[in-house]
């Protein structure tokens, strides 16, 4: 017998009307426990908590546990408690009938678990920060409870059938999968039984595979295999850049067409908000916007064509939601419920409010997230759970405030007065100060800021300056909520006229993430395997501790199909391009630049360590050498002007593109061929040198004894090794890597080069010093 819980049971049949997304904050998962706790200890007794109930309607088990049921036989009722923040009239009609839908179902069992012929039903929401309660209570006979249990088990069990029928298809052709090409890549076989062995043990896997070995179809494949051996429910593929989205689509699209017999696989891509909302002016509810009114009355025809369309890229989410009048970014979450292949971004499966997480653990899925450009997820990672809280850009980011915000407004100013004012008024005003804890001097008077902005969009959703000072503040206070010793909180001032006495300045209150496995660790526990795959995964060691991965986790260098004899590596040990002695860099880097184009006409990329640095050398050779045909990255580049880049350093002209190592052109770009033929890393790429840097250092040396290399080498050298793979693509391609620095002749630095490399013979890298003992890097000191 199939068994559904009453919440999923009504997600799925008893949701009606339009979409309510009104700006109504909800309560933190802690304030929403210690606000079902504080109900349920006001009740007198006999009240029994989570009350467990049970029974079997049109051959469905469906189980749950109601909040509470006072056991008083004269008095005898059921309650359920909704936790809420701000005025109840926020919670919508169709919110409200769901929330009925759910009691109305733990009626029906109670009543047929204990043989009642009516029960007393008794909603109640409570409001957290007021702590105070509103009831709704309603007496319903046993007979009409049942028939509306029975109407939503006809359709939960209709669609149910269809589900096992599809998995059932989907397993048997997945058992039959052939790989899409006569043979596998170099290395791409290995690569492929590595990841399928790390999924039938359920160990996570750091995968370390050289860009062109093939790593979507090699990784994706086996994925797809595993999936019915053992009884899979989701393969998420999950990128950090939008290219692998495309790469990973492409990938899937060519198993399935290279199958003699149709696979019925789904495949969904989820994008972010802002690249699929057609009404950007309007509010996510039905009372704003037209794809939001009356969503969940049209979304089960829409559901059965995205269904049986299979394959749910944008461009047929798109075509789907028009055809339906449906939002197409709410169509794409509600079909994340029934795809067996998700493509999206790392947050959607890592971010504190990520769907894909909050999916796997409602339903008790087995998933695989596999994460392509691993490398990054650590500094992604830490971004989700960081924040900056402006006081300049709260207060003034609304240019004209309405008269309901400005007195909430005015509150939050004098808080922040209260919070800098000790900071303002020190002899020696530092730049920033270092914080044991998050102050809640400033708590109050956002939450007032929050439910005054709520009430306020509710009739004017088109203010999206005022909806950006709310998720700001909402933010803020939930990351507060969780700070601990893996997270930085600072105080800081802008436009300050800093050691005066007079001093002005505006303050911003951050909370920087240092350690991320503190906050995603569970995501690895909570799924059956992660892989985790990339081109630069060295140390694996690094990766395990930063990212929380399971002590289990497996690590694989899978050998390179390139050879040494496909570049030219040179490491050029007498430049040195510290912040100190950049400027007399300039000359010799220019002509180790000029010397190798000369010789060799072509295409080469030049990475420096920040856009100072590439200005200063961008000028010299236009100064000294004119006849250099070159182009640098600037700030703010748009995709136009960075695809414009791209093709000027590549075309057929021999040209120079000027870049910043760990930039937007370091990696995620394919210039196969001649289109380029040399790379020039006149950097170690070390990070700025400075006191937030030094702490972090200081925590990772606490927490896991390796500090500087967790804090500065590692990160470095990752990036140097992106940024030279741009050079060979495929087994075809030849050029030159020339590595510039002083720094680069230490063994600890060569020793995190790949194993395939080999240092040039050629009597252009005869200045190479050979390392020196004792010789230890040091960080840049900054630009």
């Amino acid at each position: 017998m199939n068994s559904v819980s009453v919440n999923a049971l009504c997600e799925f049949a008893a949701r009606t009307g339009s979409l309510e997304f009104r700006y109504t904050p909800a309560p933190s998962a802690v304030e929403g426990i210690v606000g079902h706790r504080t109900v349920q200890e006001r009740r007198p007794d006999p009240y029994v908590a989570e009350y467990p109930l049970r029974a079997e309607c049109e051959g469905l088990e469906v189980s749950g546990r109601v909040d509470g049921y006072y056991a008083n036989v004269r008095d005898c009722y059921l309650e359920e408690i909704k936790t809420h923040r701000g005025k109840l009239t926020r919670i919508g009609p169709g919110k409200r009938a769901l929330h009925w839908a759910q009691l109305k179902v733990y009626g029906a069992l109670f009543c047929r678990q204990t043989s009642r012929a009516d029960i007393r039903l008794r909603l109640t929401y409570f409001e957290v920060r007021r702590e105070e309660e509103s009831h709704d209570d309603e007496i319903l006979e046993a007979d009409e409870l049942w028939a509306f249990l029975t109407e939503l088990c006809k359709r939960y069990r209709i669609w149910l059938a269809q589900e096992q029928v599809h998995r059932s298809a989907r397993d048997n052709a997945l058992k039959m999968l052939q790989f899409p090409f006569a043979g596998f890549r170099a290395g791409q076989r290995l690569l492929s039984e590595t990841v399928y062995k790390a999924l039938h043990g359920g160990n996570s896997l750091l995968l370390q595979a050289p860009t062109g070995i093939g790593k979507t179809l090699g990784v994706l494949f086996p994925a797809l295999h595993a999936l019915p051996v053992q009884q899979l429910d989701r393969v998420f593929y999950l990128t950090c850049r939008n290219t692998g989205k495309s790469l990973a689509l492409d990938g899937m699209r060519r198993i399935v067409e290279a199958q003699s017999e149709p696979v019925p696989i789904r495949v969904l891509e989820l994008s972010a908000l802002e690249a699929s909302c057609d009404h950007p002016e309007a509010a996510c509810h039905g009372d704003s916007c037209p794809l939001a009114n009356g969503f969940f009355d049209k979304l089960p025809a829409a559901r059965e064509e995205a269904i049986a369309c299979g394959f749910l890229d944008s461009d047929a989410l798109r075509t789907i939601a028009r055809r339906h009048s449906l939002c197409r970014y709410f169509l794409a979450q509600e079909m994340a419920h029934w795809c067996d292949v998700v493509v999206a971004d790392v947050n959607h499966y890592f971010d504190q409010h990520a769907l894909l997480y909050a999916l796997t653990q409602q339903n008790n899925w087995r998933v695989v997230p596999l994460v392509d450009e691993a490398h990054n997820l650590i500094d992604r990672a830490r971004a989700m759970y960081s924040i900056r809280l402006s006081e300049a850009a709260l207060l003034y980011t609304i240019r004209k405030p309405p008269a309901a915000l400005r007195k909430p407004l005015g509150q939050l100013e004098s808080a922040w007065r209260e919070l800098i004012k000790p900071y303002l008024e020190q002899e020696d005003t530092a730049p920033h100060y270092r914080l044991e804890d998050v102050p809640d001097v400033l708590n109050d008077a956002l939450y007032g800021l929050i439910a005054a902005i709520t009430e306020y969009l509710s009739d004017n959703h088109r203010a999206r300056d005022i909806q950006e000072v709310l998720f700001t503040a909402l933010g803020f206070l939930r990351l507060a909520e969780s700070f601990g010793d893996h997270s930085l909180c600072t105080l800081g001032f802008e436009h300050a006229a800093r050691g005066q006495q007079n001093m002005t300045g505006s303050g911003v209150l951050s909370i920087d993430n240092l350690i991320p496995a503190d906050h995603i660790a569970e995501r690895f526990k909570t799924a059956h395997a992660v892989v985790l795959f990339s081109a630069t995964l060295n140390p694996a060691q690094y990766y395990r501790d930063l990212l929380g991965m399971p002590v289990d986790t497996r690590w694989q260098d899978v050998p390179s199909p390139f050879n040494s004899q496909q570049i030219d590596l040179r490491l050029v040990t007498n430049i040195s391009t510290r912040l100190d002695r950049r400027d007399r860099s300039l000359p010799l880097l220019a002509a180790r630049v000029k010397r190798q184009c000369s010789a060799v006409p072509g295409n080469y990329l030049v990475f420096l360590s920040s856009l100072a640095y590439v200005d200063a050398f961008y000028d010299y050779c236009r100064l000294h050498f004119p006849e250099l045909r070159i182009r640098r990255q600037h700030s703010a580049m748009t995709n136009a002007q960075r695809r414009e880049f791209i093709a000027y350093v590549s075309d057929a002209q021999p040209g120079i593109g000027i870049c910043v190592l760990g930039g937007i052109f370091g990696e995620g770009i394919d210039l196969p061929g001649e289109q380029l033929i040399g790379v020039f890393i006149a950097t170690l790429g070390l990070p700025p040198n400075d006191e937030n840097r030094e702490y972090l250092k200081n925590i990772l040396e606490q927490r896991y004894g390796n500090g500087y290399n967790y804090a500065y080498l590692y990160p470095a050298m990752t990036k140097v090794v992106q940024a030279a793979g741009r050079l060979i693509r495929t087994p075809e391609d030849r050029g030159v890597i020339e590595l510039i620095d002083d720094r680069y002749r230490l063994p600890g630095i060569t020793a995190l080069l790949p194993h395939w490399w080999q240092v040039s013979s050629s009597p252009v890298a005869q200045e190479i010093v050979r390392p020196t003992a004792g010789d230890q890097p040091t960080g840049e000191a900054g630009g």
